[in-house]
């Protein structure tokens, strides 16, 4: 199975990351994390998205704050899906973050989630890489399976109670 790249731009990011690892690592999908600056770094990200498919990858996920354009460097960088995190900051809550990583120029295009949405990121690349990984589709199914019986649990205890009132 090809392994996912999660890319922070700072390591102030790893506390939101880190569910975007606990579910790579749910799903059993190898992966390597790093801190990496689209600003700072730029030398050092461009070259391990340009080597990311030969070095085994099959998706990147960036995280970044403020208006650090960290996906879209990666992506530039790179044929493989990227995926964004825009992250929470101080200034704007975060809606520099996203609109810096959704607005791209046609021909580097990023997948975006929510702000601070690492678990959808994971999610999403667990489905990608489930295209070509029959074994991981049905951990999905399972977990997809998962949620709708959570969901009936809920509205069966819902039930009982207006019943009651």
């Amino acid at each position: 199975m090809k392994k996912v790249a999660v890319i922070m731009g700072s390591d102030s990011d790893f506390p939101v990351v880190k569910s975007a690892i606990t579910e790579l690592k749910a799903f059993g999908i190898p992966f390597e994390a790093h801190v990496m600056s689209a600003h700072r770094t730029p030398a050092i990200a461009s070259e391990f998205a340009a080597s990311a498919a030969e070095n085994g990858f099959g998706v990147i996920i960036c995280a970044a704050g403020m208006a650090a354009h960290l996906a879209g460097v990666i992506a530039g960088h790179t044929t493989l899906p990227v995926i964004g995190i825009p992250m929470k900051s101080a200034a704007l809550e975060g809606m520099d973050a996203l609109l810096a990583t959704v607005m791209m120029p046609p021909g580097v295009p990023v997948a975006t989630v929510g702000i601070g949405g690492a678990a959808n990121a994971a999610l999403l690349a667990a489905q990608i890489l489930a295209v070509s990984e029959p074994e991981l589709a049905e951990k999905l199914k399972a977990r997809k399976q998962s949620m709708i019986e959570g969901v009936q649990k809920k509205d069966a205890a819902l039930q009982e109670q207006l019943a009651a009132l």
